[in-house]
């Protein structure tokens, strides 16, 4: 399925999950707050019931979202558990 990067729901999905990421990369040790990508944890096109899900999304800076592309499955559980450590810290 094409994705519509200027769909209401898509850019609101993202602009959620910059927020609950203060807008910075979760990659490990990298806290770059330029070139944002909201990334899909599960994928985009296998998963179509999970795309506006915030915890199917991670912010990643440009650097690492283009590093994993064709890897996205290896790192699931990885970005997974990022995102539950992060609301944990939080709650």
């Amino acid at each position: 399925m094409y994705r519509n990067y200027d769909d209401p729901e898509y850019k609101k999905w993202r602009q959620e999950i910059y927020k609950r990421d203060n807008f910075q990369c979760q990659w490990p040790g990298c806290s770059s707050k330029k070139k944002l990508n909201a990334h899909h944890i599960k994928r985009w096109a296998d998963n179509p019931g999970l795309r506006f899900h915030l915890w199917n999304g991670i912010t990643l800076c440009k650097e690492h979202h283009q590093g994993i592309t064709g890897l996205e499955t290896y790192y699931e559980a990885v970005f997974m558990k990022i995102i539950k450590d992060n609301h944990d810290k939080q709650h």
